[in-house]
């Protein structure tokens, strides 16, 4: 029989999802739209006309993170993934770091994609004949304008994301289909009209222009396909914990199938001055090349519902993760109240909105849009790759058994995220390093390497003051064992009793 006893700590958060939910949540956190319409610009500032081959190989990695992320899931699904896993398989201030650094990437990340969201709706509003707002000259290319207007687009999504996940990946899955139908007829009919020739060249890793540049360009390409893990955070949500495994691999081959197909596209269409020149309007200009005005728009309207839907998903993991670290007591009580009426912890899911409105309200210090996402991008790469890093090296000790037992499984769950991890911190740290020797000053700039490395280090150091307060003063027992709350055995989860 079941006994349901009452409800005395953090109740379990409701299962209602399936592999497809997933599918939506982690493709919509990943924002294949976006990505194709600003990083690949951004990338292409670095690498040249070499975007197909740094997306091949930064997919290599990250595959093999995937693969640590799927294994540790079958084994602990867990709501705060990598926190628990590493905390668990290496050491506790580590796994509290992982799940800092996550959070604080993702609220970043709403902080960058709230002003392209607005920047978007500008440069629609444009596109409709509307240049001038009560005396205001609209300008898509203003931090100012384009965080006002994406501001009020936060606060909607994460009204929304409370309510519900469910609710949300039906949103999101909407919303996917259409940005996905804009991009294949589009990218399609670039690659067959672009008046650019194709050259092999483009797929050539060797032919990128220096150790820096394949370096900085690897950690922007991670960036565009972080985001499939998001399946892993509402492992406790969906029915079945191997749906998160296949929504999160199913999303990351299908960002590699668009990357690539982007990245072809937007070089046959688009000169290299053209490619690196327009930032956060790449999209647009690549539809009026391709297109009148009516169609011209509907990339435009693909990237506002993409920047929309990765808002949506990008608020969600964060407050799983912040839910799965405060039942530990290693955040406050209010991350881990579940509303009794939608099953979410709708509290934190609130807080998470308004931090990432707050530091994108901080960002204004950066006056053009195009330095702003540089320098968030430049940021969340290097702690992201330090957070997949150790991952893979919590799978690697996790599993390091396999090699004697099994070597074929031994290669997959320990050869193959050890090197997936070292690629990552060697690329962060040589891109740390060339950061630090590029400029003898500090300045508040995205082409400062001072500032650009000083964001993620006051992301890490962040970390270890939270960490330090969450050991000493709450004294949360994740500091003495590693281990996180087991969500099954959670009070006022049902208690299964033998007959």
């Amino acid at each position: 029989m079941t006994v349901t006893p009452p409800a005395v700590g953090p109740p379990a958060l409701r299962k209602s999802l399936g592999v497809l939910d997933g599918v939506a949540i982690a493709a919509s956190s990943t924002a294949a739209t976006t990505s194709i319409g600003i990083g690949l610009g951004v990338t292409a500032g670095v690498v040249g006309l070499h975007l197909p081959a740094i997306m091949l190989l930064a997919f290599l990695p990250v595959l093999g993170i995937a693969g640590a992320y799927s294994r540790l899931n079958r084994v602990e699904p867990n709501a705060g993934n990598g926190y628990v896993w590493v905390g668990r398989s290496l050491n506790p201030w580590l796994g509290f770091m992982v799940g800092w650094v996550s959070i604080v990437a993702t609220v970043a990340f709403l902080a960058y994609t709230t002003a392209v969201t607005g920047s978007a709706m500008i440069q629609l509003a444009g596109d409709a004949g509307v240049h001038r707002l009560g005396g205001l000259d609209l300008d898509p290319g203003s931090t100012a304008q384009t965080t006002a207007v994406g501001i009020v687009v936060l606060v909607a999504v994460t009204l929304t994301a409370v309510t519900g996940v469910r609710k949300a990946a039906r949103l999101q899955g909407w919303l996917l289909v259409f940005e996905y139908a804009v991009l294949l007829g589009f990218c399609g009919y670039g690659i067959v009209t672009g008046p650019h020739a194709f050259s092999l060249s483009w797929f050539d890793p060797f032919a990128i222009p220096s150790p820096t540049a394949l370096a900085q360009g690897l950690l922007l390409s991670v960036f565009c396909y972080w985001g499939f893990e998001a399946a892993f955070t509402v492992t406790e949500e969906v029915r079945d914990p191997r749906d998160a495994s296949r929504a999160g691999f199913t999303t990351l081959f299908t960002m590699l199938a668009l990357f690539l197909l982007g990245s072809v596209a937007f070089q046959r269409v688009l000169s290299p001055e053209e490619l690196a020149g327009h930032g956060a309007e790449g999209l647009a200009f690549f539809g009026d090349r391709l297109a009148s005005q009516p169609l011209a728009a509907l990339p435009l309207v693909a990237l506002m519902f993409s920047a929309v839907a990765s808002l949506q998903a990008g608020v969600i993991p964060a407050a799983r993760g912040m839910f799965a670290m405060s039942r530990d007591r290693t955040l406050g009580p209010v991350w881990s109240k579940v509303s009794p009426r939608y099953g979410t912890p709708a509290a934190g899911t609130l807080l998470v909105g308004a931090l990432a409105a707050a530091v994108a309200t901080l960002a204004l210090v950066i006056p053009r849009l195009a330095d702003m996402i540089m320098a968030t991008v430049s940021a969340i790469g290097i702690v992201v790759a330090l957070s997949y890093a150790l991952t893979a090296l919590a799978a690697a000790v996790r599993f390091r058994a396999l090699l004697r037992e099994d070597w074929r499984q031994g290669v997959r769950a320990v050869v193959l995220p050890t090197l997936s991890a070292l690629t990552l911190l060697g690329l962060g740290g040589y891109l740390g390093w060339s950061f630090y020797t590029s400029a003898d000053h500090f300045e508040v700039s995205a082409d400062n390497g001072w500032f650009l490395l000083a964001t993620p280090l006051a992301m890490i150091a962040s970390g270890l003051l939270a960490a330090a307060w969450a050991r000493f003063v709450r004294r949360s027992p994740y500091f003495r064992t590693g281990r996180g709350t087991d969500a099954d055995a959670l009070p006022g989860a049902p208690l299964k009793v033998p007959r």
